[in-house]
């Protein structure tokens, strides 16, 4: 490592964006056991057994990630790793901004340490920032691999963003293989949906109420003796489950409000009968409908799947982010709901459990999945899945577009969420 390359480029930052460099300068290092160079017909460095670039053409696989940005005048890279990308892009003479977001500080300064960065560091155009200061991202973006694999934790909220972003398209080729199924799950449904209501009719029917939105998480293990001593109680909250988390509600004596299911593997054993309220979305399977005891209100999300029926048999819509979580949520607050507990809100895997009430894999998801790490609401890391992860990212932006709402968690165990502090009776 170079000392005088870390001064040097430490002075232009200080210049430029003097309360970066003030926290840059506290980055703890990189240790030598983690770093390893890579050599090959070019060479790169491998951090954490990751290598942050080829080994081989370094230049050409900056031109073809180049390639894959359109001629925008504001770009955004999510990552500066070896410098090699940004000195492609500054090639650009339409190029007036380049927004370099720094996902992982210590090794930001073990590559100005090493390597000579003052061409593009200096270049007017570069604008220098910290992903773990921001709430959202930013398009058009490139985010080098590598720099996500290796994003610091504070910048996990930024780097499950981009992920998302990243990967949707190819969620949603996947999902398109599964429409013929689906379309036939929407005609088996019809005389259902004839019959049954629009959701529309809840809207603004509980002005001012506090809801409690319950997901199926492990944590709501903690709170079933907390619902069960209010269960009869006339002033009691309101109380919207998701499908999955009825299972240990109805055990323990539990029968919330209404119950929200959206998921088309949800069959009568992932969702007992009761005589509660149900509202669905039309890709629930028939003979679950069909048990179902309680009143029944239909509702459609935005999908595109869901475009003709809507024509045909017109419902309310329902936020929809992935999760049955988000139509429950967006459930209370078109209630009426100004203050929302979430409760098993986990979105993350504590204490090795995947949901209260069932075992490991009875839904589909086992511990093996669980390859992502977050931070949970102590500050420590607690595993999860990309596809949870990016749940509560839509949660988030969620919250984000209802500030009037008071939104909050009732278990410091799972996944932090932006937006939806620890509600003090729950999580004191």
């Amino acid at each position: 490592m170079s000392e005088d390359y870390r001064t040097l480029h430490l002075a232009i930052i200080a210049a430029r964006w003097p309360t970066l460099a003030r926290v840059l300068e506290q980055a703890e290092p990189v240790l030598d056991a983690q770093v390893q160079v890579k050599e090959g017909l070019d060479s790169t460095l491998m951090v954490n057994n990751i290598q942050l670039t080829s080994r081989h053409d370094r230049g050409a696989e900056a031109r073809q990630q180049a390639d894959s940005l359109p001629a925008c005048t504001q770009l955004h890279l999510y990552g500066p790793g070896l410098g090699d990308l940004q000195r492609v892009l500054m090639q650009r003479a339409n190029l007036e901004r380049l927004t370099i977001h720094i996902m992982n500080r210590s090794l930001f300064m073990l590559s100005l340490s090493l390597l000579d960065q003052q061409d593009w560091l200096t270049d007017p155009r570069v604008c220098l920032v910290l992903a773990a200061d921001e709430a959202e991202i930013q398009l058009p973006f490139f985010a080098l691999p590598a720099e996500l694999q290796l994003a610091e934790e504070e910048a996990g909220g930024i780097r499950d963003r981009l992920f998302r972003e990243i990967t949707l398209p190819y969620v949603n080729r996947r999902y398109e293989q599964h429409l013929p199924l689906l379309r036939q799950r929407l005609d088996h449904n019809l005389p259902l949906l004839r019959q049954d209501g629009d959701v529309a009719a809840l809207f603004g029917t509980e002005p001012g109420r506090t809801a409690w939105v319950i997901g199926a998480g492990p944590s709501l293990m903690q709170h079933l003796s907390k619902l069960q001593a209010l269960k009869d109680s006339p002033d009691r909250p309101l109380l919207i489950a998701v499908d999955t988390a009825c299972r240990a509600l109805f055990t323990h004596g539990i029968k919330p409000d209404w119950v929200v299911s959206i998921d088309h593997l949800i069959d009568e054993e992932k969702l007992p009968a009761a005589d509660c309220g149900l509202v669905y979305f039309p890709l629930v399977p028939t003979r679950t409908l069909q048990a179902w005891r309680g009143r029944r209100l239909a509702a459609y999300s935005s999908s595109p799947l869901y475009q003709t029926l809507r024509k045909r048999l017109p419902k309310a819509l329902l936020n929809s982010g992935g999760s049955v979580i988000h139509p429950a949520t967006d459930l209370a607050v078109r209630m009426g709901c100004r203050e929302i507990i979430l409760l098993g809100v986990d979105l993350a895997f504590p204490g090795g459990e995947t949901h209260a009430g069932w075992q490991v894999g009875d839904l589909g998801i086992t511990l093996n999945q669980a390859q992502h790490r977050v931070l949970d609401g102590r500050g420590q890391v607690v595993m999860t899945t990309t596809s949870f992860a990016g749940y509560r990212v839509q949660l988030e932006r969620y919250i984000a577009a209802h500030p009037k709402i008071q939104f909050w968690n009732s278990s410091r165990d799972g996944a932090a969420i932006a937006g939806c502090p620890y509600h003090p009776e729950f999580t004191a």
